[in-house]
């Protein structure tokens, strides 16, 4: 089973999720799946299509926004708009969560919702460490 890491009470993050995580992610009242990663990252994976049916099948929107290494503006604006306009909380998830919350953090940062410095102990406590990934 997943670890569904706590952010805040709009967004969580996760290293790759099973396709059984889902009904499971919908139980505990997320709303919207966030998948991060590529398509062929890694053998094995769940494929985007597969993600997508098995949330739907869950009750659970979903947006896929692949980032390979950091993310570009363009994944930055078009996550923090998925996120602003879910319904209710939001799981996003890549290989680790890194990119998910990185991708997450900058928009926040760019949008003057959050800190720097409260967007790296939100990091931290997830277990992700920020420090670099803002302007200073």
């Amino acid at each position: 089973m997943t670890e569904f890491r706590h952010v805040t009470d709009l967004i969580s993050v996760s290293p790759q999720i099973a396709l059984e995580d889902l009904p499971r992610a919908a139980e505990l009242g997320f709303k919207l799946v966030i998948n991060n990663r590529p398509d062929g990252e890694e053998p094995g994976q769940p494929t985007g299509a597969e993600v997508e049916a098995a949330a739907r099948a869950a009750g659970l929107d979903y947006v896929h926004i692949p980032v390979r290494g950091g993310p570009t503006p363009d994944q930055v604006e078009a996550n923090y708009r998925a996120v602003e306009a879910a319904e209710g909380p939001v799981l996003a998830f890549c290989r680790s969560g890194t990119r998910s919350i990185v991708t997450w953090s900058l928009g926040q940062f760019q949008a003057d919702e959050r800190s720097r410095e409260e967007l790296i102990e939100l990091g931290a406590q997830a277990g992700y460490d920020l420090s670099g990934a803002f302007p200073r």
